[in-house]
């Protein structure tokens, strides 16, 4: 007796072992993105304790400490923010299950692993307490807000989301 299975079972195979594969490939950029995010700021810590490092052109590698949002608006707002990360982190945590591109799983990870990278800075880098910690920047261009990998992970991943949804969409 010959077993026999059907186009439509094989595609749902297919599409069953893509979904696992995407989730795995969201879950490993998420965990790198994270520790490349969290090495370069133990480094930043570290290594830039004196005047800014000219890199090249208005590039410069110069500390320093937000405790607001992006471009240090919200200063003081620390609980608060790790709160609305927290819930976007847990919404995109829950849409990876059902990523369908490999680009919309780079893109979730990316900003997964930098949003966890600065919410454990919120987390644990202050002297005021529990959730009152302050970001480590060190990337500055000098015409532009100091930044960090994790938020190039947050604004790439953000771009890459963008993209992956209206590639998808137009399928």
């Amino acid at each position: 007796m010959s077993s026999t299975r059907s186009g439509a079972s094989v595609v749902a195979e297919r599409t069953g072992a893509d979904a696992r594969t995407y989730r795995s490939l969201f879950g490993a950029v998420a965990v790198g993105w994270l520790v490349l995010d969290q090495l370069t700021k133990i480094w930043a810590v570290h290594a830039l304790t004196g005047p800014a490092v000219s890199v090249v052109w208005t590039l410069q590698f110069d500390l320093a400490y937000n405790s607001g949002a992006s471009f240090s608006m919200g200063t003081g707002m620390g609980p608060w923010i790790a709160l609305g990360v927290v819930g976007v982190v847990g919404f995109l945590v829950w849409s990876a299950r059902s990523v369908s591109s490999r680009m919309a799983a780079v893109a979730m990870g990316m900003i997964v692993g930098g949003a966890l990278g600065n919410l454990g800075d919120r987390m644990f880098r202050g002297d005021a307490g529990f959730l009152h910690g302050s970001v480590v920047d060190f990337i500055d261009f000098q015409w532009w807000p100091v930044f960090n990998v994790a938020d190039i992970g947050v604004v790439c991943g953000a771009i890459l989301l963008v993209i992956a949804t209206l590639r998808g969409a137009g399928s």
